[in-house]
């Protein structure tokens, strides 16, 4: 009896040491392009784009088949950061300064802070140029981007050098001060941030490391190699150029992060901001009604990879309707960080989903707007959509039932006016609710401070 206990007790010592201990803090890595369509990938059936080694992430990764966001730049980046609308954070167009984010906004970075994690920003912010916007006074400890929504765009706000030959050998804004950088952008961003991932990894702490890719947003520039493959097979070849080069770049991080041991508790998500932008040279949306700047479907649908081995399962698709406005609430849980009230999160954490979980997902409430209306007024109907569960109300006058119809094709307002008011009065809701945030954000006045902006939201707010 003695032996048989001494035996027990070094077996359940011995398999308690080996046991898989509980996960530490992931190493978070976003991958977002900027105007890659949902079809722009081989893995989703494009027949002409080449995109081998984001085909393999697919295949590592569990996917979000039915993944939102907003129709354009700005507004996702906003709502990346904050977990809400972006209109809840001032944003409502892409230029006039409607693209900055409001100071009282608190960022997935601040969030991530107070669970010691580092954060990084390689790309595009968008989310204003002014000093007290930018990323490295939003919590992120390390920042390299350009200015405005896109390199060259100097009227904008982008640097004054990129206004020729924009996406090669750019001005950047690094920490406080531009430097002047050698090579192609995306080549530069992917580089910087895999460098700033081993200093992190060096140093022992957690990171968010967030590379937002400019490419392959317009201008169309590419290296002839890329694009070359191309020529004759597509109206715009240095569009596949650009991505056919991001795909080489994501190739080389994710060898990199395999053969340096940050796979063992890293966790990477491919996705895109929002609908492509060529609807004038092709229509190859994979059959979604819509693009870039539209409340349809090819509008804000886009593809959405979590790759992280061991913990997530390759693989799985999960049809949930889910969106950007998630991705802080997921961060925040997976790192252990505490969520403070005032950040007013709209989003959902996407933990249960990616623990394969059976529990019941909500019937979500999803809301666009494309914004983009001219200084003044705001527009209330104006490339709008809601969306709760199957149903989607578009400009307030057209129905569609997604599952059944996901080309948005055959318009049901008529024919079910029951729910085509219940979402109607809901948008009104939600309109309503919207109006003080945009008031006070979208203005032309100096940068107002943090605290200014608070007591000028108290105020108005009663």
């Amino acid at each position: 009896m003695n032996k048989l206990l001494i035996f027990l007790v070094t077996f359940i010592a011995t398999w308690s040491v080996n046991a898989d201990p509980a996960p530490k803090q992931p190493n978070i890595v976003l991958i977002m392009t900027d105007d890659q369509g949902y079809f722009d990938l081989a893995c989703h059936g494009n027949p002409v784009v080449k995109t081998p080694n984001i085909d393999k992430l697919y295949a590592e990764s569990l996917r979000f088949t039915q993944f939102h966001v907003s129709s354009t730049c700005a507004p996702t980046r906003a709502a990346l950061m904050t977990g809400k609308h972006p209109f809840r954070s001032g944003v409502t167009h892409t230029i006039d300064q409607r693209e900055r984010l409001s100071l009282d906004s608190i960022t997935v970075a601040e969030v991530l802070k107070s669970a010691g994690y580092r954060s990084g920003i390689f790309g595009k912010w968008h989310l204003g140029d002014a000093s007290e916007y930018r990323p490295d006074n939003r919590g992120f400890d390390e920042a390299l981007i350009h200015g405005a929504g896109g390199l060259g765009q100097t009227k904008f706000g982008d640097h004054p050098d990129n206004r020729k030959n924009p996406y090669n050998d750019p001005t950047l804004y690094h920490n406080g001060e531009f430097v002047k950088k050698t090579g192609y952008c995306t080549d530069i961003f992917f580089n910087e941030a895999l460098a700033w991932m081993r200093r992190q990894k060096a140093a022992g702490k957690p990171f968010f490391c967030y590379l937002a890719t400019n490419a392959p947003h317009s201008p169309d520039i590419c290296d002839p190699r890329y694009s070359d493959p191309y020529q004759g097979k597509v109206p715009a070849p240095k569009y596949y150029g650009m991505i056919a080069n991001i795909d080489e770049n994501i190739g080389s991080l994710m060898a990199a992060l395999e053969s340096e041991g940050f796979d063992e508790n890293t966790l990477v998500i491919f996705m895109t901001d929002n609908g492509h932008s060529k609807k004038r040279q092709w229509d190859c949306n994979a059959g979604q009604r819509g693009c870039k700047a539209t409340p349809y479907q090819g509008g804000i649908r886009v593809p959405c990879f979590f790759r992280w081995p061991g913990r997530l399962a390759p693989g799985t698709d999960v049809d949930k309707l889910t969106a950007h406005i998630d991705m802080l609430p997921t961060f925040a849980e997976l790192a252990g960080a505490t969520m403070p009230a005032e950040a007013q999160v709209e989003g959902i954490s996407l933990v249960p989903l990616l623990q394969g979980e059976k529990a019941e997902w909500p019937i979500r409430t999803i809301y666009t707007h494309d914004g983009r209306w001219p200084n003044g007024k705001p527009d209330k109907f104006g490339g709008c959509s809601i969306r709760i569960g199957d149903w989607k109300l578009v400009d307030g006058k057209e129905l569609f039932n997604i599952p059944n119809d996901p080309r948005e094709e055959n318009n049901l307002f008529a024919g079910k006016p029951e729910i085509a008011q219940q979402l109607l009065k809901e948008y009104d809701r939600w309109w309503n609710r919207v109006q003080d945030d945009i008031k006070i954000n979208q203005t032309d006045n100096p940068v107002d401070s943090r605290q200014e902006r608070l007591a000028k939201k108290k105020k108005s707010r009663g």
